[in-house]
């Protein structure tokens, strides 16, 4: 069963999601703030930003045992669990959570024994979906029959966003409007692609409803919409 899934991500006026680059600097605890109140029982991110939270030296190349290509969990309890897509096995943890969540990775089957060796004895549990290309669909159905996953929070970074929307699985948005620009180009905006993705590809959306909106102080903006996706309509 598909888990609900909700997109939270925090932007400049213009759209851009690093907030190091903006001017006047600073948005403050206002992401954790808004993802404490949402809450989920796992929140997933993309490679690019997981590896920011890495600590560790990179795995030995070589393995000397070869390990099925079926979920593998350190732990299945936690109050949340944090969910990192790692398609080809690129990043060396060093830790088994991020903030006292659980780490599950979500890599394909073409990742080398020595990667899973190596996300083994760090204690970071993974799961498959896909044999060379991750299915973002595959992996929503399994974190909800493996872990029991029913609310799932997107936050980034924006290729992982766009990738979710363009499947047509993201049922609400949360957008954490601050009073703040970029200004250059570089950075990447709240929805994005991958260079190697087609520009004509547009997300199934047929419809984005408003529910409410809520100051923050400060000039921020909380703006809170329901999506309906093509797929959903149709069934209805």
């Amino acid at each position: 069963m598909k888990p609900h899934v909700v997109c939270l991500m925090a932007s400049s006026l213009d759209g851009r999601t690093w907030s190091s680059r903006w001017r006047p600097k600073g948005a403050g605890d206002l992401f954790e703030r808004v993802h404490d109140e949402i809450a989920g029982d796992a929140w997933v991110i993309g490679r690019i930003t997981g590896q920011e939270f890495a600590k560790g030296k990179p795995y030995p190349t070589s393995a000397t045992e070869t390990f099925p290509r079926k979920p593998w969990f350190a732990r299945r309890e936690a109050k949340a669990f944090g969910v990192v897509l790692d398609a080809h096995g690129k990043i060396a943890w060093g830790r088994s959570d991020i903030g006292g969540d659980p780490i599950v990775v979500v890599l394909t089957e073409a990742v080398s024994d020595a990667h899973l060796a190596g996300l083994r004895s760090e204690g970071v549990s993974y799961i498959f979906a896909g044999k060379s290309e991750l299915d973002l669909a595959l992996t929503l159905d399994i974190l909800n029959r493996e872990l029991g996953i029913k609310r799932l929070l997107v936050e980034g970074g924006g290729v992982a966003n766009g990738n979710f929307l363009r499947a047509g699985l993201i049922d609400e948005f949360y957008l954490i409007l601050c009073p703040a620009v970029d200004g250059a180009r570089g950075a990447p905006h709240v929805f994005d692609s991958a260079e190697t993705e087609s520009s004509d590809r547009r997300a199934p959306i047929t419809a984005m409803t408003l529910e409410r909106t809520r100051d923050l102080g400060g000039g921020a903006l909380l703006l809170h919409y329901k999506i309906t996706n093509a797929d959903a309509a149709a069934s209805r």
